[in-house]
């Protein structure tokens, strides 16, 4: 039906029409729906159509609806009490777990050596954990408790420890790391499993305990980063050939090399892949039960004090009181978001002073917390908060995915060459521009600049290893606008974010960066000086979000 008529587009046909007419007549366009054609008319033509408009706008506004309420603004964040006991969710979630019998998905799993089979006459099924340090709700786990139960096996679990040397490896990072891990070993005690704590590069100590220990079949988990994967190729080569290594994506929900087989452009690229495949893959997961083959050969008890007091760290960097480590103490967070926090994540995700973010980042980090759990009990709970619950499952899973997609499939995932070419030339091509302020990495790393916002978000992740998702943008577009060079920007970003963010070290802190400094996963905008056409943010963009004199006095540090 005709429902409109643009009665100020009087164009020639030729300049107007887009169906080849060359006539060089009075061209008027006429609206059908969602369809816009040309039609060559006359005047008196022009009057009839008019004519059937003004009918048609009186017979519209006779049945017009009234028009709809403003949107109102969110309501000032309130944090409410619990309305249940503390605990509920690990209750909830070994029921959960107990009924289902689900094995691990084929497609999640992968062989990295050429033999299959198991070693015939072998002691033992071996699980060497490298990202994921948790007991339940890890596949690659689940996997090798499967193999063993089937060969009628024992079956071990082992971590190598290695500490590079680098102003990165700082006590807050390993003391999180081993403490969880200190957990997974208590619980690989109660279940049966043995649990070892090996000290050295995996392709120099795994080779020879798999031997003494004779172990019939490697298995591991994912990562997409560069040193996890040379110490994968590197155990491939080390251990015998009859000995089969298998990985097993137990960080991802839809498997990394599942979900794309190439470099993603942006979330629109991956968002319908990835959605796609969750009905296949955001399942339920089987309880990692008590192990029905006792080894021989127990393992030794690891003295953890003696191993966390023994590595050569950067103590200056300490532990935070806000995270503690472990899976228990990741679901008792994960609980809190569901019950606090999650009915005001949609409106108030965005403003660094309310607490309205899951905070589930360092256990998701480090292995501690699966990101499918968070994303099945959110989607379980969170009915009442359906505006909520989209846009954590898209930061969750599309956008963490992501990250990991990019980091797989980019070699150079940590310096200005994994940009996009339109990037890397604006870049460059503003790389010379004036600077209004230059500041050196000491002046950033202690927060001394003229931008209080700034040296208050840098505090806050110095002081308390987190930063808030919507200041980590500001703070690196603004590292690139105070440096001399977009490759200094970038060195120096993450170094800072590696070093203190507890979250650091992983896929999601190398694409934030590249996302802000390099325009990764993002577009093209107008272009100005120094950020050419990088995505720019402003001290005047964050007044109009958030409280910023609440946050700088918060956080905006008298001395650091």
């Amino acid at each position: 039906m005709l429902f409109g008529i643009n009665d100020n587009t009087y164009e020639r046909a030729s300049r107007v029409c887009g169906s080849g007419c060359v006539k060089q007549q009075t061209c008027k366009l006429i609206i059908y729906g969602t369809n816009t054609r040309c039609l060559l008319v006359t005047s008196s033509q022009i009057l009839s159509i008019q004519h059937i408009m003004a009918s048609n706008k009186r017979k519209a506004a006779s049945s017009a609806k009234p028009p709809a309420a403003k949107k109102q603004k969110p309501a000032p964040f309130k944090l409410e009490k619990r309305e249940r006991l503390e605990g509920w969710l690990v209750k909830e979630v070994a029921k959960q777990r107990g009924e289902t019998d689900l094995s691990c998905n084929p497609k999640r799993i992968r062989f990295i050596s050429d033999t299959q089979s198991i070693k015939q006459g072998c002691e033992g099924i071996l699980y060497w954990m490298s990202r994921d340090h948790r007991i339940q709700d890890n596949w690659a786990l689940i996997h090798a408790q499967q193999l063993a139960v089937e060969e009628k096996l024992p079956l071990h679990i082992c971590v190598c420890l290695l500490v590079p040397k680098s102003e990165l490896s700082t006590l807050r990072h390993y003391n999180f790391m081993l403490k969880g891990l200190e957990e997974v070993a208590k619980e690989c005690k109660e279940l049966d499993i043995q649990f070892h704590l090996l000290r050295g590069a995996p392709d120099e100590v795994l080779p020879g305990f798999v031997s003494d220990h004779g172990l019939g079949v490697v298995v591991t988990d994912f990562s997409p980063l560069r040193s996890p994967l040379k110490a994968l190729e590197s155990l491939r080569k080390s251990l015998p050939e009859d000995i089969p290594l298998i990985q097993v994506d137990a960080h991802n929900i839809v498997p990394c090399w599942v979900a794309s087989i190439k470099l993603e452009y942006a979330a629109r690229t991956i968002r319908g892949k990835i959605t796609k495949l969750l009905p296949e893959f955001l399942t339920e997961f089987p309880v990692v039960r008590k192990h029905s083959y006792t080894a021989t050969r127990p393992a030794k008890p690891v003295d953890w004090s003696e191993a966390l007091g023994s590595l050569q760290l950067d103590r200056t960097v300490g532990e935070v009181d806000w995270a503690l480590p472990g899976s228990a103490a990741g679901s008792a967070m994960l609980e809190s978001f569901i019950d606090l926090r999650l009915k005001h994540f949609a409106n108030h995700r965005n403003d660094p002073n309310s607490a309205a973010l899951s905070q589930l980042s360092p256990w998701i980090r480090f292995g501690h917390l699966s990101a499918q759990r968070a994303a099945l009990q959110v989607q379980r709970c969170g009915k009442a908060f359906s505006e909520s619950v989209a846009p954590f499952i898209e930061e969750l899973v599309v956008r963490r995915e992501l990250t990991d997609n990019y980091c797989f499939y980019n070699d150079n995932y940590d310096n200005i060459k994994g940009a996009y070419e339109w990037a890397q030339k604006t870049l460059k091509d503003h790389a010379k521009d004036k600077r209004e302020y230059l500041y050196t990495q000491a002046d950033l790393e202690k927060a001394k600049t003229h931008d209080k916002l700034w040296n208050g978000a840098q505090y806050q992740m110095v002081s308390e290893g987190k930063m808030h998702g919507f200041l980590r943008m500001y703070w690196a577009k603004k590292i690139l606008e105070w440096t001399s060079s977009p490759e200094q920007a970038l060195s120096i970003a993450l170094y800072l974010n590696d070093r203190y963010s507890l979250d650091g070290q992983d896929p999601n802190g190398f694409v934030g960066c590249m996302w802000s400094i390099c325009g990764v996963h993002d577009q093209g905008w107008a272009e100005r000086a120094v950020f050419g056409k990088i995505r720019f943010m402003n001290y005047k963009g964050c007044l109009r979000k958030f409280d910023v004199a609440k946050f700088e006095t918060k956080y905006c540090p008298k001395k650091l």
